[in-house]
């Protein structure tokens, strides 16, 4: 047995979003579910006759459909009506089918997954956008199921593929995070093991998805592998807009200047703002000349600029500056400041310090001798520390 149960560092405060999610999920199980799954189908209700018709004919054989309808419960019907089924598509059903579950484990399964993961991205996209993401991944999900069964009659229900859309968020934002896992090889081994997030998210991926989904009839009924593999790329897929545009969308403060600067000397001036310690005129020249004059400028001026805004109370628009820089320079000494710089405004600026331990590490990994790994370890130790307290 492979089971996660937590996952390092956390965020501060509370994921409220996240929160809501899970009780809403719990309470349609606790007040529909179980009540519904122990009081028997009415009779004269109409969805009854086509749901034991859906059982005969996923049976293969012929079968007594009043024994058929005398072990169907009012929450199967409930699911009938409100699952997603592809022969039958609604959009009412793409959302209410996120919140269905066929039995506790298949809720607490989606729930811990949830409850580990969700944080970390609630944090990172904000409360509304959260929402929004969540919600997008799961009709995503549920369409990358149908397209794979679109004759089934066999509603979906879970929120998986909403959750696996959460892990695709995950993958690509926190690739330094670790879980812990719970790891049973009965009588061998039986510990919990911290392994780093992208193996256990590969793993899920990989060989609890890719493979079965491969193996398996897509529109048969049981796990919707379809649905988890679409979750997870549309969550992968949005992640990396969102990244890309955060990065290189002109900061609020600074779209006036947009078009202040068209010289083709961009670079040159911002280069000479630099050295006159005029900051506040280099990051208007900075981010008002056209992107590829911006992308002219030296390096070195650019993280000079990112520090000052980041002291004058420019935090988003510090940390474009040291991502534009990591863009351009992904490896070697100049790459080992602009993640410093970046995780420095992430953890003292933003108040994010699971993003801001992810630029840390990178610090470590690139540079590890030098003063910019002194400081990157002192900002992990604060992390510890404040996860830990």
């Amino acid at each position: 047995m492979f089971l996660p149960i937590g996952d390092a560092p956390n965020p501060p405060g509370r994921p409220l979003v996240n929160n809501a999610l899970i009780a809403i999920n719990v309470a349609v199980y606790l007040l529909v579910a179980l009540p519904l799954g122990a009081t028997a189908a009415d009779p004269n209700d109409p969805a009854l006759a086509e749901y034991v018709r859906l059982v005969q004919e996923r049976a293969g054989q012929a079968r007594n459909a009043r024994e058929i309808a005398s072990m169907v419960s009012a929450y199967d019907l409930v699911v009938y009506r409100f699952g997603f089924r592809p022969a039958e598509p609604s959009v009412l059903g793409l959302l209410t089918s996120m919140f269905l579950h066929g039995g506790f484990f298949h809720l607490a399964g989606n729930m811990l997954f949830l409850w580990i993961y969700g944080d970390n991205v609630e944090h990172r996209l904000g409360r509304l956008r959260y929402l929004l993401a969540y919600l997008g991944t799961g009709v995503a999900a549920t369409v990358a199921h149908a397209l794979f069964a679109l004759e089934s009659n066999t509603p979906m229900v879970g929120a998986s593929g909403a959750i696996s859309g959460v892990l695709g968020f995950y993958f690509l934002f926190f690739p330094r995070n670790t879980v812990r896992v719970f790891m049973v090889l009965f009588p061998f081994f039986v510990n919990v093991i911290v392994v780093p997030a992208r193996i256990v998210l590969g793993f899920y991926i990989v060989v609890s998805n890719i493979i079965p989904f491969l193996l398996s009839n897509p529109g048969g009924g049981g796990v919707a592998y379809g649905a988890h593999l679409g979750g997870f790329a549309a969550g992968l897929a949005i992640a990396a807009i969102v990244d890309r545009w955060e990065r290189d969308a002109t900061p609020r403060e600074y779209r006036s200047a947009r078009t202040a600067v068209r010289e083709t000397s961009a670079a040159e001036k911002i280069a000479d703002l630099v050295r006159r310690g005029d900051l506040a005129q280099a990051a208007q020249a900075y981010f008002g000349a056209p992107a590829p004059e911006a992308d002219r400028a030296q390096p070195r001026d650019v993280l000079v600029i990112g520090r000052w805004l980041s002291e004058n109370d420019h935090a988003q628009a510090a940390l474009s500056t040291y991502r534009r820089v990591l863009r351009a320079h992904p490896s070697g000494a100049l790459a080992a400041d602009a993640h410093l710089g970046a995780g420095l405004v992430q953890l003292k600026n933003l108040g994010r310090p699971t993003s801001a331990y992810q630029h840390f590490l990178d610090v470590i990994d690139l540079a590890p001798g030098s003063e910019a790994a002194d400081i990157a370890r002192e900002g992990l130790a604060f992390i510890d520390s404040e996860s830990k307290r």
